[in-house]
């Protein structure tokens, strides 16, 4: 096993790419062909010295097999004792084997944030016995692992996980009544899950809050209206292009390395502008007030808000994009002050205003992508209309209709084409179909394309860091794609309110360990993703061994798979220790005994 390098030209330079790489022999050992083991992405040279290490240590350190003798039934040693066990070695049988490595990785992850503890103080175990904080463990490592419906939990993916040897449990944690009923009891806990939560990042990974980034996203429902008065699940703007359903907004506010501070959900007809207000007032009131900077996008503050944030005391900083519309007004005054470089390929420039200041930023990379993007599009939709209109047995509604998906698809080169369409009568020919290219509207999406413009009260930060901030709102996007992808927030077949929000909640525990892990991979590599790794662990799996004994009894050994050696890299690397085997059973009298 060896670290493979990759070269690729891209963005003008050399990018160099490494993989973990392993060697097989196969036709009979004549030919050796390579299986590409673990990608690690862009790795500096500290980095490549110590998976070096880690390969050279599992390489050379495995250890040597041992020769054990095994008695059958009729080669027994010559010893007189009554706890003797006799095996039927001709009997051995392999039984129930489940998923252990993942749920064991999400065992640990969910130990390391103390969610254990926190849930063990507050979620007492009911009459009968049933353990909800186990049962909530439960919840949040299948949306980790297998993301899916509490149904599917109940029916089939808890029999084939060995979260009940983990949590030395049985199926009562499954049921689905218990499922739905652990969910009822999380809402309650929102508060004191955020302010533990805070911490345990600080202790961890020394994380800062002085930045927070903000922003919404919606999900929508397969559940039908009419609902009761009240409830939040209302048609409105859906980011999922889902307006023929029902849905609810979420309010998420993370720092800059995407540690999840607090979300809201909100009813689905939020407007962005009515959101900020009590987002603001939500984390003074849980973490106080202090000097803050809130980044976020454009259209969620309105001009009252900032207002409100400028005048408060302590004052709440603000780094927000602004509408393109403001960008023409400001141009003029833009043309005659200086481009600043704060990094390869960015330049910005500075705008004083009364109270506030605004950045006008252009990326190189973005004006290549943005232009490259432009481009594509106008080839395509200037390749359709020719295409349309040599269309035999085309009438206008058709011809519309299919202008129409034109539009949705390529959106961008619809705006820079002016087309004539034919009137209602009118045959479709060269005269009443026609377009033309709006040469002014392509010369200012030139001039804007790869540029923003960005507006703050942080008058005297430097351009760069400013700058930075505003990037970092990525980390939100990115936390929204691992919900809605990654971890599946969707479907939500939830009927009652209070149980959807609680899905949720579930949804946020599970990106709470997905964050976790991601960062613990940072520092190994960037190309590691929690996914592949989770994928890797999931390959250790659990098995039941059955050794039938000469008195009619069972032992019953219940062992994990050896890791292969790429998972032994990533524990070391990780610094991760798999636990001992389980001990023996024995069964006695048709039942388990210890």
């Amino acid at each position: 096993m060896f670290l493979k390098q990759t070269t690729r030209f891209k963005d003008g330079k050399e990018h160099h790419y490494w993989s973990l790489v392993e060697n097989r022999r196969v036709d009979g050992g004549r030919k050796v062909v390579q299986r590409h083991v673990l990608y690690l992405g862009e790795i500096n040279s500290s980095q490549q010295a110590a998976w070096r290490k880690t390969i050279e240590v599992l390489e050379t350190g495995s250890s040597q097999p041992r020769t054990v003798a095994l008695f059958p039934e009729e080669r027994c040693p010559d010893i007189d004792d009554e706890k003797l066990v006799r095996i039927r070695l001709d009997q051995l049988e392999l039984r129930r084997p489940r998923q252990w490595g993942a749920c064991w990785l999400a065992s640990v992850l969910y130990q390391k944030l103390e969610l254990d503890t926190f849930w063990s103080q507050r979620l007492a175990p009911s009459r009968k016995g049933t353990r909800w904080d186990h049962v909530l463990q439960t919840l949040v490592s299948y949306r980790l692992i297998a993301p899916g419906s509490e149904w599917r939990l109940h029916r089939e993916w808890f029999d084939k996980s060995a979260m009940a040897d983990l949590l030395g449990a049985d199926y009562r944690l499954a049921v689905d009544d218990t499922l739905y009923r652990c969910l009822d009891q999380l809402l309650a806990h929102k508060p004191g899950l955020f302010s533990h939560l805070q911490q345990r990042w600080k202790d961890l990974f020394a994380a800062q809050f002085d930045v927070l980034l903000y922003d919404l996203t919606s999900t929508y429902f397969e559940s039908d209206p009419p609902f009761p008065e009240g409830d939040k699940r209302r048609f409105g703007y859906s980011r999922d292009k889902r307006p023929d359903c029902v849905q609810v907004v979420i309010a998420l506010v993370v720092t800059p390395e995407g540690f999840p501070l607090g979300y809201e959900v909100l009813p689905g007809n939020t407007l962005d502008k009515k959101t900020l207000r009590p987002a603001l007032e939500a984390i003074e009131k849980q973490y106080g007030k202090a000097r803050r900077v809130w980044v976020m996008d454009r259209g969620i503050p309105t001009e009252e808000t900032l207002a409100q944030m400028r005048a408060s005391d302590p004052p709440v900083s603000y780094l927000v994009g602004t509408p393109k519309g403001r960008l023409s007004k400001l141009e003029a005054a833009l043309a005659d002050r200086p481009w600043h470089q704060v990094r390869e390929g960015i330049t910005v420039k500075l705008l004083p205003r009364e109270q506030e200041c605004y950045v006008f930023a252009q990326s190189a990379s973005r004006i290549d992508k943005e232009r490259a993007m432009r481009r594509r599009q106008l080839k395509q939709l200037w390749k359709r209309l020719p295409e349309l209109r040599q269309m035999k047995q085309l009438d206008r509604d058709a011809l519309l209709m299919k202008l129409g998906a034109a539009r949705q698809q390529w959106p961008t080169a619809w705006r820079l084409v002016a087309i004539r369409v034919p009137k209602a009568g009118e045959e479709i020919n060269e005269q009443t179909f026609s377009w033309r290219l709006r040469k002014k509207k392509l010369k200012q999406v030139r001039r804007r394309e790869g540029r923003y413009l960005l507006r703050t009260n942080l008058t005297e930060e430097d351009p760069a860091k400013l700058w930075q901030h505003y990037i970092q709102l990525t980390q939100v996007e990115e936390a929204f794609r691992n919900l809605k992808g990654d971890l599946a927030l969707r479907p939500l077949y939830h009927q009652k309110e209070d149980r959807v929000e609680a899905h949720i909640f579930v949804a946020f525990l599970a990106y709470c360990l997905h964050v976790t892990l991601r960062r613990c991979l940072r520092e190994l590599s960037p190309g590691l993703t929690p996914r592949s790794v989770l994928e890797k662990f999931a390959a250790v799996q659990m098995i039941d061994v059955h050794l039938p004994t000469t008195d009619g009894r069972h032992v019953i050994l219940s062992r994990y798979t050896q890791p292969e050696k790429e998972l032994q890299l990533l524990l070391h690397q990780l610094k991760l220790t798999l636990p001992e085997q389980p001990p023996p059973r024995i069964t006695a009298a048709g039942k388990l005994a210890d």
